[in-house]
């Protein structure tokens, strides 16, 4: 009897199967209510004593044999099937890819971006933890400078000369001590400040700034780029430029776009003038020039600043702030279309 036991758990041990249905009988051969294992419990008690203890590990061994053998070959013939249902019918229509959007964020600074590129602009960059000198120092505000109470800044607390940039201009000076005028670069970033968050303000937000260095640069220079910004991003050509305070240029004006009095919304925004401000601007101080290595006296520039999310917030027709960051797909996906 036991000898047919060690003959049944090298059978069970060498069976393989193609279907599910061979595994099953295979199932039900050894292991149903009528298998041969239940056959074989049945028969010890027939067993002589002496030869109890081996019969009882040799049926136990064919147990755990057949039961191994079952969860193997379903495993392999599952896995085949679920490959096969996925890469057996290449004629088959594919499964739909979920499209992304773009956030309007993205689509206004690559607008913006495009815009300065066909008259010149490159784009730089540089790191949002940034240092005194370049965030401060360097563009005129010197410490203990009034100005630098207009930026509730964020300083590293283990290092007070390490702060979160207030504005994209430290990315200008760091592009001008390492290239040499003719310099016309943009700037497009994120920045910080310690603001109460609102549907109007928030603590980060972002920036485009423009620097344009060279001989014999001048304020008409200024007025005319911005005419052509303005005309290619919102349609609408006429500006108006009010003096205004900015350390690190002189003179400096507040830049306004004649949005219109159409329709409630224009009355809203405008807050009924029909003149929206959209950034501020200047000729770079002769002191920014010379911290940066450049000859104030054979090059002057100008500098300016747009709000990126806040010219979204126009486009869109998006009245929080929030929403921009707050990553809402059902928001987002308004944006599908966009370029």
């Amino acid at each position: 009897m036991i000898d047919k036991i060690k003959e049944l758990i090298a059978e069970a041990d060498a069976f393989k199967a193609q279907t599910k249905e061979e595994v099953e009988v295979f199932r039900i051969k050894y292991l149903g209510k009528k298998g041969l294992l239940n056959d074989f419990f049945a028969e010890f008690k027939n067993v002589a004593n002496d030869q109890k203890k081996e019969f009882g590990q040799t049926i136990n061994t064919l147990k755990k044999v057949a039961e191994a053998k079952v969860n193997t070959l379903k495993e392999e013939l599952e896995s085949k099937e679920e490959v096969k249902g996925i890469y057996g019918d290449l004629s088959r229509p594919g499964s739909p890819i979920q499209i992304g959007a773009r956030h309007p964020i993205s689509i206004v600074k690559n607008q913006i971006t495009d815009i300065f590129s066909n008259i010149g602009f490159n784009v730089s960059e540089g790191p949002e933890i940034e240092d005194d000198w370049h965030n401060f120092t360097a563009l005129n505000l010197p410490e203990y400078h009034p100005a630098r109470d207009m930026q509730d800044t964020f300083f590293v607390q283990t290092d007070p000369d390490i702060l979160l940039r207030t504005h994209t201009s430290s990315v200008q000076v760091r592009y001008m001590e390492e290239n040499q005028p003719p310099i016309r670069t943009i700037s497009p970033g994120r920045v910080y400040r310690n603001e109460a968050i609102s549907a109007r303000s928030h603590c980060f937000f972002h920036q485009v700034e423009g620097l344009y260095i060279d001989k014999d640069v001048s304020f008409a220079d200024l007025k005319q780029t911005l005419q052509y910004f303005t005309t290619q991003m919102f349609g609408k050509s006429k500006i108006r430029l009010r003096p205004s305070y900015f350390p690190f240029t002189e003179p400096s004006a507040e830049i306004d776009v004649y949005w219109g009095l159409e329709t409630e919304s224009d009355y809203r925004i405008t807050k009924g003038t029909g003149w929206l401000e959209i950034g501020g601007c200047g000729m770079v101080d002769p002191n920014v020039l010379e911290n940066c290595k450049i000859d104030s006296k054979e090059y002057s520039g100008f500098a300016f600043g747009v709000g990126i999310d806040r010219i979204a917030m126009l486009l869109h027709q998006i009245n929080d702030i929030r929403l921009l960051s707050e990553n809402d797909v059902r928001f987002l996906e308004q944006f599908k279309s966009a370029l």
